[in-house]
């Protein structure tokens, strides 16, 4: 089987160089159910630009679950970028300490003082790049949150894998609880039957009742507790939930419609049963067809 589930987590981080320093990238994602694809992204400010490819190739990768995705940045250990000096600055403050050394208020400035000075010595913050640098670094990060995306996909073919054996075991109880039903559903028409005549017979015994009146009464009410047609449409859904199971293709939604149509032949079944065997069959069905809905809703 083939199936996906929504949940997992994923975890992609590299390295870039520009030419203010190493910079590490870190795209993190979650992943749980959903009705629909839904992406909510989590940027550093100034980069609302990789919104729309992140959406795009998103929407590509998956069909269904709520995905929670985020980029942060630390600077790379490594490599850290270079110190800029203002050296302009620091002739400033020597012109305006000039006075004060002729005068010997203080004393003569060492480069270790200078440099130490706020404003004179700054590091460069590798996430402010020149056009070129930028769209570098963005196709990192492009290429950063595709890789997430494909560790997420492996995350929830995982779960799919687990879902498949959990469908497996209960489509299995469902097609043996049909071929159960349709052993018990045979014998009520006759049992019905029998049972009217002798509810008849036993009110008036001293009465002649009409053949051909109580034959047709008998055949009205067995007709009325017939389940063939339940049956096969159960089977027949049985049958494709099977198939859907094998597709590659998601099959999250179609799992959820044909829930709801085994649902719906299955209450058909129990109302319509006029055998307490039968009806134990079909409430023990309705049990089975409710885990079949709770589980079809994990299925991408």
């Amino acid at each position: 089987m083939s199936i996906s589930g929504m949940t997992g987590f994923a975890r992609a981080e590299g390295e870039h160089m520009t030419p203010n320093g190493g910079l590490r990238w870190i795209w993190e994602i979650k992943s749980v159910n959903g009705r629909g694809l839904d992406l909510k992204l989590r940027l550093p400010s100034g980069y609302d630009s990789l919104e729309q490819p992140a959406r795009a190739a998103a929407a590509q990768a998956f069909k269904r679950g709520s995905l929670q995705a985020t980029l942060s940045f630390a600077r790379d250990p490594a490599a850290p970028p270079p110190p800029r000096i203002d050296f302009a600055l620091i002739e400033q403050l020597l012109a305006a300490g000039d006075a004060h050394l002729a005068a010997k208020r203080v004393r003569k400035p060492t480069w270790d003082g200078v440099l130490a000075l706020r404003g004179v010595m700054q590091t460069e913050d590798a996430t402010e790049l020149d056009a070129e640098a930028r769209v570098a670094l963005e196709a990192a990060l492009h290429g950063g949150f595709a890789l997430a995306l494909q560790y997420l996909a492996e995350a929830r073919q995982t779960e799919g894998r687990m879902l498949a054996a959990v469908f497996a075991d209960l489509a299995q109880k469902l097609e043996t609880q049909i071929k159960d039903a349709r052993a018990v559903a045979s014998k009520v028409p006759n049992v019905v039957r029998e049972r009217i005549v002798q509810r008849l017979e036993g009110l008036a015994p001293e009465v002649k009742l009409d053949p051909a009146r109580l034959a047709q009464e008998a055949a009205l009410a067995a007709t009325k507790a017939d389940v063939q047609e339940e049956l096969e449409r159960l089977t027949a859904h049985a049958a494709e939930l099977r198939a859907l199971l094998a597709k590659p293709e998601p099959a999250g939604r179609r799992l959820d419609f044909l829930s709801q149509e085994l649902t719906r032949e299955a209450n058909t079944l129990c109302s319509k049963s006029a055998d307490l065997e039968l009806t134990r069959i079909g409430l023990d069905m309705k049990v089975t067809v409710d885990q079949i809905k709770e589980q079809a809703a994990n299925v991408e």
